[in-house]
């Protein structure tokens, strides 16, 4: 295994800030990491933990599986405890000053069930991380089957369980050197509508294809950081890739097995063709969603892939408007995604040279954005030939997102912004190769401010009600 102990301290992220908050929190519960593999949680965890608490004490399910034996049988704080400290020698548990790491969760049931004694003992901070929480049982596939077999069950309200994500492009600018000045520049020109200035542009530009071949994934980040050189990335992504797919023959149910690296390897072909929603007869020739469902499921549960639902009215919400069985998928790390294309791709990127799959990757690095920012994916079609290529909740409203490879108008934007009473849309943006710049209702935007469409949910303030009116 690839190990996130690899990972360099120079990578800043932003879910450091999320767990200096938690530690604040007066009441705060045991907290759960979850994403995919070597997205950088161990590091993490680990550096935030050893550098705000006296005692660390960590243990990994995956590397240690004896340990799993402190959880069974009764699991309250001081059972526990005792068995962690004769399994570990020189751990040492003071309460308020000591905080217990449990990686790879996923791999021992019963100690997600205990952190809902520790959250009621209270005198331990707890941070469990997990790779695989959505297919090691606690994922929509395998519900059924584990209240049918009557297994330990999640301890819902009693932890707090949060996404992590490969470094987004902000932290991979940070990364890189550019400076929060720089990114606040460019957000302010996102903001005004102001066009970015050409040195600027241009670094963001070169920075953007380099974030297309690299991806966030800390271990290739770092590769590309120390060395530059494509032929490392890429052997070093393709190994990454090997271990996801050895993590699908593992982990996964028996019946999914045979389907689940089909579904994945089928990604960049399915995105190639621009088919309306991921079809199954591209996985393998005859295929049917019967066959293939699971497979899908399981990708996203492990963090791998992000389903794009088709929604037929482009109006909020959006989730209760998305059909189910229509989506397309896109893998949520865009360095994953290049590194599954042909050999060589990397170099054309940097290049300008991606042909026929220029569409393809630029859609799915738009994707790549919003997955990382925590938003869910939606895209428009019908059947007349509209389509849209992303839809956003924004300033609170629905807008319109269309990738462009090239210049030009896109006419099912065009059709909806134009027939207001329709589809209830008053504007779009468009991400591409140019810099900022407005034509009616259509902001463009250079593809690397893609990673600044989110709704600021956080400037809404609940106001007071007026309660003297009830007199």
């Amino acid at each position: 295994m690839l190990s996130e102990e690899r990972n360099k301290p120079m990578l800043k992220r932003k879910i450091e800030t999320y767990l200096a908050e938690w530690k604040k929190s007066e009441t705060r519960k045991p907290l759960v990491i979850k994403g995919m593999r070597q997205c950088g949680k161990t590091y993490i965890v680990r550096k935030f933990a050893n550098e705000n608490y006296e005692n660390v004490v960590y243990v990994n399910f995956i590397l240690e599986p004896d340990k799993k034996s402190a959880f069974t049988g009764n699991i309250d704080v001081d059972t526990i405890i005792l068995n962690l400290s004769a399994m570990i020698k020189g751990s040492r548990f003071i309460e308020e000053k000591t905080c217990i790491i449990l990686d790879e969760i996923q791999e021992c049931r019963e100690a997600r069930t205990a952190l809902k004694s520790f959250q009621i003992d209270g005198r331990f901070d707890i941070i469990a991380t997990g790779s695989l929480l959505g297919v090691k049982g606690y994922g929509k596939s395998r519900k059924k089957k584990d209240e049918s077999e009557g297994q330990d069950s999640v301890p819902v309200g009693y932890e707090t369980v949060i996404d992590m994500y490969p470094l987004d492009f902000e932290e991979f600018l940070w990364a890189n050197g550019i400076s929060d000045a720089v990114i606040d520049a460019v957000r302010s020109c996102f903001e005004s509508e102001k066009a970015v200035p050409d040195g600027i542009h241009k670094v963001m530009m070169d920075l953007l294809y380099r974030y297309i071949i690299v991806g966030g994934l800390p271990e290739v980040v770092n590769c590309f950081l120390e060395n530059r050189n494509i032929e490392l990335i890429y052997k070093l992504q393709r190994s990454l890739i090997t271990e996801y797919e050895e993590d699908m023959v593992k982990y996964a149910d028996e019946a999914d097995k045979p389907h689940i690296r089909e579904c994945f390897e089928s990604i960049p072909k399915q995105l190639a063709k621009e088919n309306k929603k991921f079809q199954y007869s591209v996985v393998r020739k005859g295929g049917r969603a019967l066959q293939y469902a699971g497979s899908i499921q399981w990708l996203e549960d492990a963090g791998i892939v992000r389903r794009c639902y088709n929604t037929q009215i482009t109006e909020l919400p959006l989730d209760g408007n998305a059909v189910e069985d229509c989506f397309k998928v896109y893998v949520t790390d865009i360095g994953i995604l290049v590194a599954m294309l042909d050999y060589g791709t990397q170099a054309d990127i940097l290049k300008g040279n991606l042909l026929g799959y220029k569409g393809a990757v630029f859609e799915n690095l738009m994707a790549d954005f919003l997955c990382k920012s925590g938003q869910k994916l939606y895209y428009f079609h019908k059947d007349s030939g509209l389509e849209l290529d992303f839809l956003v909740r924004l300033n609170g409203e629905c807008v319109v997102l269309e990738v462009k490879a090239r210049t030009g108008r896109s006419k099912s934007m065009a059709t909806v912004l134009r027939n207001k009473d329709v589809y209830h849309v008053n504007s779009a943006i468009k991400l591409g190769q140019y810099n900022v710049g407005r034509d009616g209702e259509v902001l463009t935007v250079p593809l690397y401010m893609g990673f600044l469409v989110k709704d600021k949910l956080a400037d809404v303030i609940i106001p007071d009600i007026d309660l003297s009116l009830l007199v």
